[in-house]
């Protein structure tokens, strides 16, 4: 258990992105027929494949962020994950008024999570 404030709110950060996505994750396999769909109404090959893919990723990247001593691999892993979902999910360049307003909210906070989880990896090397 860390005893010093910076090393409490390192690991408290932890804690909180990868948990996030840790649970996120366990709560996406019962969604993997709608993300599927999803995926298939992208054109994207194999969606079945790519949605189990997304969700292990979030679980096992979820799980190394949070607990691990693989932090930077975790955080490499959602990184991947947070930019293909936006691509993917959050293409508001395919919307128009109150639609894509969401979806360009979405992209922030997609970027925003991208860049903790870049300090997630700086502090794991």
């Amino acid at each position: 258990m860390p005893t010093d404030l910076t090393s409490t709110l390192i690991l408290l950060a932890r804690l909180l992105l990868g948990g996030a996505f840790l649970v996120f994750g366990l709560r996406n396999i019962t969604n993997i027929g709608p993300l599927t769909a999803g995926l298939t109404a992208r054109g994207l090959p194999l969606p079945r494949i790519a949605a189990i893919i997304g969700v292990a990723l979030q679980i096992i990247g979820g799980a190394l962020t949070a607990i691990g001593p693989f932090g930077a691999w975790g955080g490499a892993g959602l990184i991947l994950f947070v930019v293909l979902a936006t691509v993917l999910f959050h293409n508001f360049w395919d919307y128009k008024g109150a639609d894509r307003a969401n979806h360009v909210n979405a992209t922030i906070m997609n970027a925003g999570l991208a860049g903790a989880f870049l300090l997630i990896i700086a502090i794991s090397l």
